[in-house]
């Protein structure tokens, strides 16, 4: 019989015992050695014991280890584990890939706000991170085009307690539209932009099942020039409507908008 061999580690250097957390589909952890952050796609057997696969808002994939202590979820040490065979499924992420926060109540809409150039902009700002916004009290505006955009902010009076942020597109070196936000310089605004002519590039061509958006010459509306480059009927409404409803989660979305808008929202959101 093996005689019981007490542990003499002092208690101030033991290790404290983390929860293990079952690596359900979509969780979102950050490995604790690399600092990659991403969701869970699958959990494998291999030679070496057990993996997960994470897929960041990129779309870039890797595989880790499961290691006891080795990932962070909302910033605390966890272990991984493989989930429960047959176990139940939940949402854990909104579309824009935040933690879900099942039967949260809209807060009150704050004085902050963001403004968006077009319908289109709006609807798809709605379509990724309404949950998000909603939870945050933050209201997304449309404004029709950005030409009088400084008088806009004039209007709005911004302040610390009323910060707004506004989304351009096409926001590149000497463009018109990096001109006209370049007249604003107030400190409780952000402006910031997408280098795409229109928020219809924005969405993956793969989301929408297309090989790539395509060129429009100049002088021709763009919209219209999509429309007839890819075949679908000269209705850009109808368009935007398909469009629209491929996207389904952030993953459907270039990075160059996903990064603009969560900027927008942090800084509408800052504390006073």
């Amino acid at each position: 019989m093996r005689s019981y061999q007490p542990d003499l580690t002092p208690p101030w250097k033991r290790s404290a015992p983390v929860p293990e957390v079952p690596a359900e589909p979509d969780l979102v952890v950050e490995e604790v050695t690399t600092g990659f952050c991403g969701a869970v796609i699958r959990c494998e057997k291999t030679a070496q014991g057990p993996t997960v696969t994470l897929e960041d808002r990129f779309g870039k994939c890797r595989v880790f280890p499961m290691e006891p202590r080795g990932f962070l979820l909302e910033g605390k040490v966890v272990t991984l584990v493989r989930p429960a065979p047959g176990g139940p499924a939940r949402p854990t992420r909104t579309a824009s890939g935040s933690v879900a926060v099942p039967g949260a109540r809209a807060r009150v809409a704050r004085a902050g706000r963001i403004y968006v150039e077009g319908r289109h902009d709006a609807e798809l700002v709605e379509r990724v991170w309404g949950d998000d916004l909603r939870i945050e009290g933050v209201v997304v505006e449309y404004l029709e085009g950005i030409d009088d955009l400084p008088a806009i902010v004039a209007e709005f009076g911004p302040g610390p307690d009323a910060r707004l942020g506004v989304l351009v597109d096409h926001l590149v070196t000497g463009s018109k539209e990096s001109r006209i936000a370049a007249q604003v310089s107030d400190p409780h605004v952000l402006v910031v932009g997408h280098p795409y002519i229109d928020v219809w590039e924005a969405v993956k061509p793969s989301s929408v099942g297309i090989g790539a958006w395509p060129v429009v010459p100049r002088g021709q509306d763009w919209k219209t020039g999509v429309c007839r480059a890819l075949g679908w009927p000269e209705n850009t409404g109808a368009a935007w409507q398909h469009i629209l409803s491929t996207v389904h989660s952030y993953k459907d979305l270039e990075p160059q908008l996903l990064g603009r808008v969560e900027e927008l929202i942090d800084f509408v959101t800052l504390p006073e």
